[in-house]
């Protein structure tokens, strides 16, 4: 085998590799770590459930709702890209840097049960 088909193995397995920190981070992130923040009462968010936070997270990298984008289970379809985004936008959330109200109010629209809350 020459460098080249060794180099492009070693990067595709580095990035498949990489793909699945990103989920893993993701599902603990949507799993364990955000609903123990809503839970805590320190947040005023309108979700607290996991799956909750799988949809806004997920519909909002999609940029509409996820499952006319990704097959199901969708963690398990993620690109490397959007794992990525998800986990930023994840981190972003329980940081306070991302709006969650405004982001589920945005997830509901695009399933049609938009209920602006303020």
């Amino acid at each position: 085998m020459n460098q080249t088909n060794d180099g492009a193995r070693l990067s595709l397995k580095s990035e498949t590799t990489d793909r699945r920190n990103l989920v893993d981070a993701y599902l603990q992130l949507t799993k364990e770590v955000l609903p123990s923040l809503a839970k805590s009462g320190g947040q005023d968010w309108p979700v607290r459930q996991d799956h909750c936070f799988q949809r806004i997270v997920l519909d909002t990298i999609c940029g509409g709702v996820w499952y006319a984008y990704l097959n199901r289970p969708a963690y398990k379809n993620l690109t490397h890209e959007q794992a990525r985004r998800a986990v930023d936008l994840c981190r972003e959330i329980a940081e306070g840097r991302a709006d969650l109200q405004q982001l589920n109010n945005q997830s509901l629209i695009w399933r049609g049960k938009s209920r602006v809350r303020t």
